[in-house]
Parts: C-alpha cells; structure tokens; sequence
C-alpha cells in the first residue's frame, strides 16, 4: 500500500527539495544512463521517422509532417543537421517502396525504437531504486517491449495534436496582427511556450506513470512531469542557440549529424533524469512513495 501524505508541499521547500534532488541525481551515475540511450536513439532514427511519416502523413499529409519534423530539428540541431535528417526523410517517401519502407520501419522499431523505451525504463527504474524481478516471465519482456512501441504511437499522437493546435495559433496570431500587431511577437511566444510545456508534461507523465516497473500516484507524476518539461523546454532552447551558433559537430565531418544526435539526445535525458529523480524525492519527502509493481522489488544494493 502507498503511504499516506506526511505533509504538504510548500514553495519555501523548493531549494532544499532541488538540492537534495542534484545530490541523489548526482549519484546516479545519470551520464551512463544518458549515453546508453542515445546510442539506442541512433539506431532507432531512421525507423522512428518512417513509422511518424507514414502514420501521422496518413491523415495530415506526408509533406506538411516533413516540413514540420524538418523545422523542429532544425530548431533542435541547426540547420546542417537538419538537412542532413531531411535526405533520410526523403529516401522514405518514394511511394513505390512506401509499403516496404513501412514494413521494414516497422520490424526495425522492435529491435531499435523499442529499444529506447526499454532502456529508460531500466534507467527509471534504478533511479527510483527498484529493479525487476529475477522470477519474472519471459512474457514481461515481451509485454515491455510492447509498451515501448505503443510509446512511439503516443509521440505521434501528440506530434499530431501538436501541429494541430500549432496551425490553430498560427491562424490566431494573423488574426491578432491586423488589431494588436505590436503585440503579436509576446503573444506567440506565451503560445508557443505553453503549448510546448503542455505536450512535453503529458509525454513526461506517461513514462514516469507506465515505463518504470514502478506504483506511483498521478498527483506526484504530474507534479514531476511539469517540473521535467519546464527544464526541457528551456534546455531545448539553450541546445538549440548552442548548436546553431558552435555547429560542434562540424568538427567531425560527416559524422557530424551523428553526434548532435547523440549530443541532444544525451542533454535531453540528464534533463529527464533530473526530474525523474525530482520526482522521487518529492514523493517520498510527501508521503507519496514509489512502490515496485507486482514484477518488481526493491533494489536494496
């Protein structure tokens, strides 16, 4: 049974909270954790971008989600990088091979993509110092591997409502510009930020709801989940002046995409890391304890 609350959470707790927060994060060894599944982000890339191409095209249009995917990574990674991913996006769209693409993205998303998820479950569950059982079925393996492909379809679920919601203010801020066009650009980027911040808080409380081999209440996902995606849309920001004014990836030539990947990828995870394990030590300061699943124990080590 989870624990009832000790006491309530109170702003003046804020710093001591974060600190203890860093200290724990720190220990964690969160590099390692980050590094591990960027190298699986890699492998995971080209599927990723057939099956989000092909699913969310489907209904929004393949050049619309091009165009889109082109300009969030270019937002991302600069705009080498993002010319770079936009010839890997073109060789998917030749409709002659479109259904083969589909398939192979398809087969590939079990080894690779998948492969992402199952390693951030890993890495959730040792920072919330749980681990699976060793009497667990074979079947648990499957049914994970399963979770982490249902947490691709979400992502493109939320691209979907994201450029959905982005062509909405879009049409809002022309509307805007003929009456108030001073205050256009504040307008945009309040809408812009929290439309960001609500997607990202959503995708947070899902993995830290359903990843981790982990019982956890929705109160203390949410309030994790909005601290993550805050700092992640601020990091975000801050990578992307970084990689568009350093380009550190020019350094190494036609790998350079490759480790702007891994660069980002990497960043983005020590980022949800943070919140993983600011999550952690609010729940237990607050008596929302994160308890093992039926599947899993505590890792005492």
């Amino acid at each position: 049974m989870l624990k009832a609350q000790k006491e309530k959470f109170k702003i003046k707790d804020l710093p001591s909270l974060i600190v203890d927060t860093y200290k724990a994060w720190n220990e964690a060894n969160p590099f390692r954790l980050s590094a591990v599944v960027a190298y699986y982000a890699i492998l995971s890339l080209p599927a990723l971008l057939i099956i989000i191409i092909n699913i969310i095209g489907s209904i929004w249009g393949t050049e619309i989600v091009q165009g889109q995917l082109t300009e969030e990574i270019s937002s991302a990674l600069g705009s080498d990088a993002a010319t770079s991913i936009e010839t890997i996006i073109a060789e998917t769209q030749n409709k002659e091979e479109n259904l083969i693409s589909t398939v192979i993205g398809i087969g590939t998303l079990l080894f690779g993509a998948t492969g992402v998820f199952y390693q951030l479950k890993i890495s959730l569950n040792e920072i919330w110092k749980i681990k699976q059982d060793p009497n667990a079925s074979f079947w648990k393996l499957v049914t994970d591997r399963a979770r982490s492909f249902a947490f691709i379809l979400v992502i493109g679920f939320l691209l979907l409502v994201s450029f959905i919601i982005t062509a909405g203010i879009s049409a809002l801020n022309n509307y805007i510009h003929r009456f108030f066009p001073d205050i256009l650009v504040y307008i945009a980027y309040i809408l812009d930020f929290a439309l960001s911040v609500g997607i990202i808080t959503v995708l947070f409380a899902l993995m830290y709801k359903y990843l981790p081999d982990a019982k956890i209440r929705w109160k203390t996902v949410w309030t994790g989940a909005f601290i993550t995606a805050i700092l992640f849309v601020i990091g975000k920001s801050l990578l992307g002046y970084y990689f568009g004014e350093a380009n550190p990836g020019s350094t190494y030539g036609a790998a350079g995409t490759i480790v702007l990947i891994l660069l980002w990828v990497s960043y983005s995870c020590l980022i949800l890391f943070f919140g993983a394990e600011f999550t952690y030590m609010y729940a237990k300061r607050y008596g929302f304890a994160i308890q093992p699943s039926k599947i899993a124990i505590k890792d005492t080590e």
